[in-house]
């Protein structure tokens, strides 16, 4: 294996705007609904379809800070790239390691949502969802192995598919107008305080946008693939996080989403449509960790290669093999996020992760202010909205909101 293999020519960038789409939806959704509905109801109660549509906002308003930076920086790394361009080397070679096992951490949490609802749909114990999840990891790392235009497909498949499922499921749920059935507990409802500390507690279904910035040098026309795709792919997860809380929740029941965290779409799409929805739903839900995983793995080991390229972290991480495909750190990062779902605790993981997204985000929103990327007005929303919802979790993890 050369590690001087150079990134993508131009003829061989395979990401246009619809594969980089699918990209982002894939890495946001296959980590959002699926792992986070019953851990932000649980929070929020009926008020959580506003958590998401703020934490959409704020998403949308870091995404605009992305784009502009990725674009003015002109090479992937995201905001590992934006404080070495900015001669903060120390800073981003903490930043690069930071990012790099929050990734990992986060494939590891789509594999134990893969697992929960493969087995669950069969009725099979837990350590048969444990193995599930560690066979999709693995999987998905030899679809990445493959190349870049095989994990693309995959996506572009897995999205629309889970896409069309959810939009279903939401669809029966709101024509059975029930809101009272939001609520966690019948006339005890909570107050709109929780939507912040919802708002706080979902970001974790929110990261997966930012994965394009590390993909910008696999883009046809990056500049404009970039704007693009990034602030389209937020918009339509937003809308369907909304609409799927809303539908899920009148169908299901807050109280028995909250008792059934690991697979509580799988729950209401049985209350939907029977045993076609249970299983409809299952599938979309294992789909959908699948892509997340997909489009994690494939980001990252990318982000990881353009660190080692500059010293950052050790030469392996910048081995491409002979499909053009950064090898080294796609089967690394594979590996350690398969000891990680050994772990499990899938509140624990969603709650932490979100946490250090905000922090990423609020970082980002503020390096888009001082480099003058983007408009500064929309960064400053992102920057309030993210260190605010990162307050709120703070007090919420203390037990004192």
């Amino acid at each position: 294996m050369d590690s001087n293999v150079s990134a993508p020519s131009g003829s061989e960038r395979v990401l246009g705007p619809g594969g980089a789409w699918a990209m982002a939806v894939g890495g946001m959704i296959g980590g959002g609904i699926f792992s986070t509905l019953g851990v932000v109801i649980s929070v929020a109660g009926e008020w959580t379809w506003v958590s998401f549509l703020l934490g959409g906002i704020v998403a949308l308003a870091s995404g605009h800070s992305y784009s502009a930076l990725t674009r003015q920086v002109g090479q992937s790394g995201g905001s590992y790239a934006y404080l070495r361009e900015m001669g903060w080397k120390t800073a981003s070679r903490i930043a690069v390691w930071v990012l790099v096992a929050g990734y990992t951490l986060t494939v590891s949490v789509y594999a134990v949502t893969f697992g929960a609802y493969a087995a669950f749909v069969f009725g099979m114990p837990q350590w048969v969802a444990l193995l599930a999840g560690i066979a999709a990891i693995v999987i998905l790392a030899g679809v990445n192995l493959l190349g870049a235009a095989e994990a693309t497909l995959l996506e572009k498949v897995a999205v629309w598919g889970k896409l069309a499922i959810l939009l279903l499921l939401a669809g029966v749920g709101l024509w059975h107008w029930a809101p009272e059935r939001l609520m966690l507990e019948a006339g005890d409802p909570v107050g709109f305080g929780s939507a912040l500390i919802g708002m706080g507690v979902v970001f974790m279904a929110y990261e997966g946008f930012q994965l394009l910035s590390y993909d910008y040098e696999e883009m046809r026309d990056a500049p404009r693939t970039i704007a693009v795709a990034m602030p389209l792919a937020i918009i339509v997860t937003t809308i369907t996080y909304i609409v799927v809380s809303l539908g899920a929740g009148m169908l299901a029941g807050a109280d028995a989403i909250v008792a059934n965290k690991e697979v509580a779409l799988a729950i209401a799409g049985r209350e939907a449509l029977g045993v076609a929805g249970f299983i409809a739903v299952s599938v979309a839900a294992t789909f959908s960790a699948g892509s997340a995983i997909n489009a994690t793995v494939f980001a990252t080991a990318r982000l990881a290669e353009q660190a080692a390229q500059d010293g950052e972290m050790p030469a392996l991480f910048a081995s491409r093999d002979e499909r053009n495909v950064p090898w080294f750190g796609t089967i690394v990062i594979s590996a350690v996020a398969i000891v990680l779902v050994l772990v499990g605790g899938i509140e624990q993981l969603v709650e932490g992760g979100s946490f250090v997204f905000l922090i990423v985000f609020g970082l980002v929103n503020w390096l888009a202010i001082i480099r003058r990327a983007g408009q500064r007005w929309i960064a400053a929303i992102g920057l309030t909205g993210s260190c605010g919802a990162a307050a709120m979790l703070i007090l919420h993890l203390l037990g004192i909101a």
